[in-house]
């Protein structure tokens, strides 16, 4: 009998004959956080799917060599298979019915029930719902995770990062769970948060569960993993034990050259005292993300930084500002006065938006990569069309010529043009949405959280670009995000925003404590003197 819960023995996966997997050996042991890393597109996912026994891969030809757990070899027909050995999954994106209660979602499918008069004559399926074993079931799985919410509260509305804890909970709630993978699972979640789910995984592996740990956050590996494994391009790079490493050399390994975010100082950059972008007493209606008056200036060709604690009103901004949430306030864009709460003016005025929900807002998630790219550009000015008489027809030439181009400049990771959105990893996804925010040709671009569930060679990337933009074109740029040492690589100045309102403004190389206190509204930190900080009202 192996030491190894589980075990991939020279694992190989192809698609229509590009391969994507090449001789992958890679096991985990009871009781051990192993983290499983690589850029997007690297083969993590479909390493997943295989042990899953996912639909994607028994319906392109299976694959090449063995999985074991236990030490016996086994082929799971269907994810379903997979839960009963077992095996049990934490997902990036919620597997969540709203509708429910937190314990109707911890126990779908598995509901525990008593039998009653009616259920003994026409059988089980009509069986009374057993709600007190079923609440003590799920208050026991709640609190092995320290979370303090009541069990019966329905999941609609709830944050984030509650609903990230309420999917763990399902999956320790079922008997025998043996491996549990985590996807991404801190991608959404508060600093806090991040940390208690952190606490949550060691604990689960310290009752003897292996855990498979697959994140882009460095740091998080660093401080959660006992070992590692890299993949690269499909193939297996090396497994090794994080105290024998650390980030600067699993960046370097998993790109397969040395990467780090460091601030860039150029010459080409000209930022002028002129304000392109005027917002006073903004109010935005996004929930979770509040808005409650800000007062901010954007200098033409800066890029500014958005930043604070997740639920603080960061995100709200740009949404508010680009009519995905009902909003008030002034906002004066080149001079002249914005009509809020309309998309359509917003973007014709030469604004840009690439959106933090990149499933729900920023991608037609069944239609082809190539109509993603075009498709705002077509609808607001216009472009990608043929007259043809009185008519218009798309350019589907055009449209092709440029998504070739738009592919091959952001190293979109795709089969072809054709292929649909909803199909790529992640990462890919947010390039396509950069893609068609450029393909407006816009003279100011809003990024709310551009690098988010991307992997460091991708950020880099997309980093870059931003700064590419600015420095060539003099595109001004407002990049909201969570990560702060981004806002730090490439920003001029960086907005902080607490409880709605702008907390204050610091430069990109203030220190970590003086960042820290004004996201915590502590207001410790020394500030820039701005005329931001007339925002601190009421």
């Amino acid at each position: 009998m192996s030491d190894s819960l589980l075990q991939f023995r020279n694992i190989s996966k192809s698609f229509y004959g590009n391969s994507v997997l090449a001789n992958i050996n890679f096991d985990v042991k009871e009781g051990e956080i192993h983290a499983l890393i690589g850029e997007n597109g690297a083969g993590k996912s479909t390493l997943m799917n295989i042990l899953f026994g996912m639909p994607v891969i028994t319906s392109t030809g299976g694959y090449e060599g063995d999985v074991l757990i236990d030490g016996e070899k086994i082929s799971f027909r269907s994810p379903h298979e997979a839960m009963y050995a077992g095996i049990g999954m934490v997902h990036q994106e919620f597997m969540l019915i709203p509708g429910y209660t937190i314990t109707e979602n911890i126990k779908i499918n598995r509901e525990i029930t008593t039998p009653n008069p009616v259920s003994r004559i026409f059988g089980k399926r009509l069986e009374t719902l057993d709600m007190a074993s079923m609440n003590a079931d799920a208050r026991k799985a709640l609190d092995k995770l320290d979370m303090n919410i009541e069990e019966f509260t329905q999941v609609a509305g709830l944050p984030v990062g509650h609903m990230q804890f309420v999917e763990i909970a399902r999956e320790i709630d079922k008997t025998g769970i043996k491996i549990l993978v985590f996807d991404e699972p801190t991608a959404v979640l508060t600093e806090t948060e991040a940390q208690n789910l952190l606490a949550a995984v060691k604990r689960l592996a310290a009752k003897g569960i292996g855990i498979v740990f697959i994140s882009h956050r460095l740091d998080e590996i660093i401080s959660v993993a006992d070992r590692v494994t890299i993949l690269r391009d499909g193939e297996l790079v090396v497994t090794k034990d994080i105290k024998d490493t650390n980030a600067v050399e699993i960046a370097a390994l998993m790109i397969g050259r040395k990467v780090a975010i460091d601030r860039v100082q150029s010459e080409g950059r000209k930022v002028s005292d002129e304000v392109v972008l005027g917002i006073r007493d903004l109010h935005v209606g996004m929930p979770g993300e509040m808005v409650r008056g800000i007062d901010l200036d954007i200098r033409k060709g800066e890029i500014v930084g958005i930043g604070g604690l997740a639920g603080q009103g960061k995100l709200g901004i740009a949404n508010g500002i680009m009519g995905t949430y009902p909003a008030r306030g002034e906002v004066v864009f080149n001079g002249k006065p914005m009509t809020l709460n309309a998309p359509h003016a917003a973007m014709a005025s030469g604004m840009g938006f690439v959106s933090e929900d990149r499933k729900g807002v920023g991608l037609l998630l069944n239609e082809s990569i190539e109509l993603n790219i075009a498709f705002t550009a077509m609808q607001v000015g216009n472009r990608f069309l043929k007259q043809r008489g009185p008519f218009l027809f798309q350019d589907d030439e055009g449209i092709r010529k440029h998504a070739l181009k738009m592919i091959q400049n952001l190293d979109i990771r795709c089969e072809s043009p054709l292929q649909h959105a909803g199909s790529l990893s992640g990462g890919n996804q947010q390039k396509v949405c950069v893609a068609r925010a450029l393909t407006q040709d816009p003279v100011f671009l809003f990024v709310s959280e551009p690098t988010r569930g991307i992997d460091i060679g991708a950020k880099k990337l997309i980093l870059d670009l931003l700064l590419k933009l600015n420095e060539e074109e003099g595109m001004t740029i407002v990049m909201t995000s969570s990560e702060l040492a981004e806002l730090r690589s490439i920003c001029d100045r960086i907005v902080i925003v607490c409880e709605g309102r702008v907390e204050g403004v610091l430069p990109p190389d203030a220190s970590d404590a003086d960042f820290g206190l004004m996201m915590s509204g502590s207001r410790g930190g020394k500030k820039e003197d701005s005329p931001e900080r007339s925002a601190d009202h009421g």
